[in-house]
């Protein structure tokens, strides 16, 4: 019989479709935020959508800081916690993607325990992984008065609706995860036009991320009604809603639907049912080979399936009949819908040779992920027998 614990995270609402802009300024005003300050990429920076959610904020924005690049390396976070403490800031307001927010999340945690340097953020990475669970740090120990943050997703990856952060440490070329239930966003801001500067390679990529999320719960040997329920939505919605993206980019109903996928693709990490091989393997080509973040799930989440099919086959098939497809492999719809999308699909696609397949899957067995695979891994050896088929 199953068992096990639903989580409610820590998320006061979500609003969505309505103008970021006025919905930013509305809830700081409702949490009563006088000095609010915004982190972001450059990228976005140079978007109307950050000068409107500025303009909408008035006097109450008392800094940007705009230098958050790729996979949320530990020197921004320090920089943007370091910016947002002279700014004297009391509310935090992430515009970007997975990147953006998983840094300001971990800028919350710099903030409460006044770390100033990289190594200060050492002892708050999550713990040792337990069956696929990473504990928060006990360390964590956020003030009364805790700043906390609001969310505005410029991409498709789910970030700001869970209570972890994934940080890379330069200094060892590794994603390390941290996690606190008060790092969760107190409101997220679901605008689909927040999206449009977004371009349409990393809109597409971090869609197949949302795939990843719902494809990976939906075929764990843990999944429940719960997790049934969502992440069949979510691909419903992702897998018809991507290609008419791309198709007609400027339909904002086509756009509200892939935020609506994405959320509900996210949704069964609250129930304790986590992520496996597609996941882990990613977030080391992600930190240790720069593969984009979107990307990763393309060239692996075919493979893990391929690999997993003899442990997870009944489970696979819930996949594909949310494809709307049940009589072909979740593998084949799944890498069916890169091809259709116009993205990479091999690991040779994203410049990651068999030269490199050693020290992936050795770092990849010190990810918690690992351990929830529905074929379990024992070793570096299987791992590469996963990336010997994405090659």
């Amino acid at each position: 019989m199953l068992s096990g614990i639903h989580g409610h995270q820590d998320i006061e609402r979500v609003v969505y479709g309505r103008p970021a802009g006025g919905a930013v300024r509305a809830e700081a005003e409702r949490v009563g935020a006088r000095r609010v300050f915004v982190t972001t990429s450059k990228s976005v920076a140079q978007s109307p959508l950050l000068a409107g959610i500025v303009g909408a904020l008035g006097g109450r924005h008392v800094g940007t800081y705009a230098g958050i690049t790729a996979h949320s390396p530990r020197p921004c976070v320090i920089e943007g916690a370091r910016l947002a403490r002279e700014a004297a800031a009391d509310l935090i307001v992430a515009v970007g993607g997975g990147s953006v927010i998983d840094a300001t999340k971990v800028m919350l945690v710099a903030l409460w325990q006044k770390a100033t340097r990289i190594e200060d953020l050492d002892p708050y990475r999550a713990g040792r992984p337990k069956e696929g669970a990473a504990p928060p740090s006990e360390a964590i120990r956020p003030p009364a008065d805790a700043i906390r943050m609001i969310a505005v997703p410029t991409t498709l990856s789910a970030a700001e609706f869970n209570a972890y952060a994934g940080i890379t440490d330069p200094r060892h070329g590794i994603k390390e995860s941290f996690g606190h239930r008060l790092i969760v966003p107190r409101v997220i801001v679901l605008d689909p036009a927040a999206t449009f500067a977004t371009p349409m390679d990393l809109m597409l990529s971090t869609g197949l991320k949302a795939v990843d999320h719902a494809v990976e719960r939906l075929c764990s040997q843990q999944a429940h009604p719960f997790v049934i329920g969502t992440a069949s939505e979510a691909l419903k919605l992702l897998a018809k809603a991507l290609p008419a993206h791309k198709a007609r980019p400027d339909d904002m109903e086509t756009r509200l639907d892939l935020q609506f996928g994405m959320w509900l693709s996210i949704g069964a990490g609250t129930s304790g049912v986590g992520v496996g091989a597609s996941h882990s393997i990613g977030h080391v080509l992600g930190a240790a080979c720069g593969v984009p973040h979107g990307h990763t799930s393309c060239v692996m989440l075919p493979s893990v399936l391929r690999w997993n099919l003899p442990a997870n086959a009944d489970r696979q098939k819930r996949a594909s009949e949310a494809f709307g497809q049940p009589a072909v492999p979740a593998a084949d719809l799944v890498a069916g819908l890169v091809r259709t999308l116009g993205l990479p699909g091999r690991l040779a696609d994203v410049g990651v040779g068999r030269d490199r397949f050693r020290e992936i899957a050795e770092k990849a067995m010190h990810d918690r992920a690992v351990l929830n695979n529905p074929r379990p891994i024992s070793g570096p050896a299987q791992v590469v027998e996963i990336l010997e088929l994405a090659a």
